[in-house]
């Protein structure tokens, strides 16, 4: 895929600001959650370029490759915690929103697991991944 323009180049100083929004609110939660996060909601948008940086970063991070292989299939996969279903189920909910009324039991299962702040961080990460999606996706940016 052909990249339609570069955002960066066209606007440099929101595209700065976001990052640096981004990488604020990526440091509020443990950053192994934080990448499984990201890699689902770039799994369920279709985003090549984040499913791949964020497969990288969580493998920094000492993330193994089958538990990054099995995120499309964590309901079955037994290799995950029950704090780690809760954020993916409202990772899911929140990038599905359109497809249904889902979000209240994964909020129960999220509001099990996660202190208030933390609901609040995880919700702004997952903002933030499916906001980034929709930049590379929508200018074809896989580098």
């Amino acid at each position: 895929m052909t990249a339609k323009l570069n955002p960066v180049t066209v606007a440099p100083s929101l595209m700065k600001e976001w990052h640096s929004t981004s990488l604020s609110i990526s440091s509020s939660l443990d950053p192994g959650l934080g990448e499984l996060v990201k890699i689902r909601a770039s799994q369920i948008n279709g985003c090549a370029v984040c499913t791949n940086m964020h497969a990288v970063f969580a493998r920094e991070n000492g993330e193994t490759e089958q538990r990054i292989y099995l995120l499309p299939a964590w309901r079955e996969a037994p290799c995950y915690t029950d704090r780690e279903r809760a954020a993916l189920g409202w990772t899911e909910a929140l990038t599905r929103l359109s497809e249904g009324h889902v979000h209240e039991s994964a909020y129960e299962a999220l509001k099990a697991e996660f202190t208030e702040e933390e609901q609040v961080n995880l919700t702004l990460i997952i903002n933030v991944i499916n906001g980034w999606n929709r930049i590379a996706v929508g200018f074809g940016m896989f580098t």
